[in-house]
């Protein structure tokens, strides 16, 4: 029987193993912190140019490029309500050097779909809950309804006759419409889009009447007589359009279905990177002019913890599935 190694040259090899070992992980080290990003960034919009998410999206790529002196670059990845971009990401290498930014439907694609190209839970990381603010309920400005009580009664005396766009099955748009039917009792007819700028292009020109919109691509057509506001989703009214009442006026009391914008990453991103991410992020998002921007656009910074994000993932997730499961929504890949 060949004779063991002595114990010097055992130690010597396990300190070789140990040193290429960590050669090989150089993400884990202290120092990478200190060199990231060490190169171009990508940002995945799992949703058409145009909308509300890819509007967010670059307002924060813009400014990362600035401070990082790093390209960050936009990459719009739309299908099967934001889960072919979500899934590009959760399988990307997890150097920290790609990021996905979802709007709050992400939380639902859980309870839409039995199958996802990925496990939200195991295969993505939280970064930040970056900001969240209202949708709008509008309308074309030649359909009749003036208010929500009004669209209420028009509804209910034309059951089935009132078509109603979303940016595609079992995104808050949709959410925000099946919750809406559930608590009238009015039956409307669902027309998806793939994505928001499709949807809007067809509102706009009065192909569909109705559309629960993204507040931040809402509110420049509302100020030009494009379209018609009817009513906010959030409790209360939102502070850019005063004048805009919540759907709890209308009697639909404990209606709330707010938009937020996340950032995730791959799972296995170092700490180090994601830490760094959300303080870059979070240091932007309460510069004086961006808050300004969002204010204006209608939403409120939030800029939270990887912790606080993923705490309140798992509540909107479970509050999502529940309407999902009521109105019976089933996702298509």
């Amino acid at each position: 029987m060949p004779s063991s190694a002595p114990p010097t040259k055992s130690r010597a090899l396990r300190a070789a193993r140990l040193l290429a070992l960590v050669a090989g992980l150089p993400c884990s080290l202290p120092g990478f912190a200190q060199v990231y990003p060490s190169g171009p960034v990508r940002i995945l919009v799992p949703f058409t140019p145009g909308g509300g998410t890819d509007i967010f999206a670059r307002l924060i790529a813009h400014k990362l490029a600035e401070s990082w002196g790093q390209p960050v670059v936009i990459e719009n990845r739309p299908g099967a309500s934001g889960t072919v971009g979500t899934a590009v990401v959760a399988k990307s290498p997890p150097d920290g050097h790609t990021a996905l930014i979802v709007p709050a439907g992400y939380a639902g694609n859980p309870g839409l779909y039995k199958r996802l190209p990925y496990d939200h839970t195991r295969d993505l990381a939280p970064v930040s809950w970056l900001a969240s603010g209202p949708l709008v309920l509008v309308v074309h400005p030649s359909f009749p309804a003036r208010t929500t009580k009004e669209l209420i009664a028009f509804a209910r005396a034309r059951p089935g006759d009132v078509d109603f766009g979303s940016s595609g099955p079992g995104t808050l748009p949709h959410l925000s419409a099946e919750l809406f039917i559930a608590m009238t009792g009015v039956k409307m007819v669902h027309v998806p889009y793939r994505g928001a700028g499709a949807a809007a292009v067809d509102l706009l020109s009065g192909r569909i009447p109705l559309y629960f919109m993204n507040i931040l691509q809402s509110i420049q057509f509302v100020k030009a007589g494009k379209l018609r506001a009817l009513a906010v989703t959030t409790p209360r009214r939102s502070p850019i359009a005063p004048e805009v009442p919540a759907l709890a006026e209308a009697g639909l009391r404990g209606y709330d279905m707010t938009n937020w914008y996340g950032l995730l990453v791959p799972a296995a991103t170092p700490r180090a990177a994601v830490l760094k991410l959300n303080a870059e992020v979070t240091r932007i998002l309460k510069l004086p002019d961006t808050e300004k921007r969002l204010a204006a656009d209608g939403m409120t910074v939030v800029a939270s913890t990887p912790e606080q994000f993923a705490d309140f993932l798992a509540r909107e997730t479970q509050k999502f599935t529940k309407v999902i499961e009521a109105a019976g929504i089933k996702g298509t890949m």
